[in-house]
């Protein structure tokens, strides 16, 4: 594997609406770019103002832009924002309020 910058700050995500389904307000809209490579998978992930959700897989990001706050069924809310590293435990079920357009680069396990 090459070593390289795979993004920076003007690197463009193109979004769609979210599915049905994860909408609770709003009408956000979320884009990935995925880096995957052997052993694990990464990218950056926006989501635009309004609340939706997931069931997360274990995953580790970075805030890089954006406010948003994480209900987590079961577990204490998360605010977070630039800045931030945080973890997500596989079949946590979210719920993200999301007040300021957020974007993170993640992590997760492949294997």
């Amino acid at each position: 594997m090459t070593s390289r910058v795979l993004a920076g700050p003007a690197t463009q995500i193109d979004s769609l609406p979210l599915p049905k389904d994860q909408l609770v307000a709003g009408a956000p809209n979320a884009g990935m770019l995925d880096f995957g490579t052997a052993g694990f998978a990464c990218g950056l992930w926006e989501h635009s103002e309004g609340v939706s959700t997931d069931v997360e897989a274990d995953e580790v990001f970075v805030v890089l832009s954006g406010r948003a706050r994480i209900e987590i069924v079961g577990q204490q809310d998360l605010e977070i924002e630039p800045g931030n590293v945080v973890l997500l435990e596989a079949g946590a079920e979210t719920t993200w309020h999301v007040t300021e357009p957020l974007r993170k680069f993640w992590v997760t396990a492949t294997g």
